[in-house]
């Protein structure tokens, strides 16, 4: 029995990885939002929410849920409490993606979206890696407009993400969404090369 190719798509804040996504599910393909699926994991998942309240206490939550302005506070600039966050929720999205992949293993290729794949040990799971680039200041812009924030706290955020060059060294694809050329073409080019690439494993 054939299985479907896993692919990780990453890359800075406003690099244009949501962008990619949607353009992916519009024409059929499955994503899995892996950080949109966490902040919904620690609203709904008891185990999360037991030991998130045992770590931080439990004003962490609130009636609409976790309050993430609080928890951005208590972990920012804190490495280690950090990783004491990400150890309580990566595993359980581990679990819900393995199970998500299940769901859909009549598919060819399966995709993930990760702001952190490789800093959450998420590329293991996936078969390729598809890294989304754009110029410094054509991701300040967007991010500008889309968070309504300041120039300064989008730099502060991209200076707690893992460079660029670095994600591009373990990248099997890497798309530039910031000149010209539309999104759709290098899309479209790197699902050629996928499918391409699926063929010859099945022959």
């Amino acid at each position: 029995m054939k299985t479907p190719i896993i692919i990780g798509i990453t890359g800075g804040i406003g690099s244009g990885k949501s962008t990619l996504s949607e353009r992916l599910r519009e024409i059929g393909y499955s994503v899995y939002d892996s950080d949109l699926k966490a902040r919904r994991l620690q609203n709904e998942h008891p185990e999360i929410q037991d030991q998130l309240i045992e770590l931080f206490g439990e004003d962490i939550y609130n009636d609409q849920g976790l309050n993430r302005p609080v928890l951005a506070k208590l972990v920012f600039g804190k490495p280690e409490l950090l990783a004491k966050l990400n150890a309580i929720v990566h595993p359980v999205v581990h679990t819900d993606f393995m199970n998500w992949i299940q769901k859909h293993s009549a598919e060819n290729l399966l995709f993930m979206e990760s702001a952190i794949l490789f800093e959450s040990g998420f590329n293991k799971m996936v078969d390729k890696v598809i890294v989304m680039t754009a110029s410094e200041n054509i991701r300040i812009a967007r991010v500008v407009k889309r968070d309504k924030v300041t120039e300064e706290q989008v730099k502060a955020r991209m200076s707690h993400q893992m460079a660029d060059d670095k994600k591009i060294a373990n990248a099997d694809f890497v798309i530039h969404s910031d000149d010209c050329q539309p999104l759709v073409a290098k899309m479209n080019k790197m699902l050629e090369q996928l499918l391409k690439s699926l063929e010859a494993d099945n022959v």
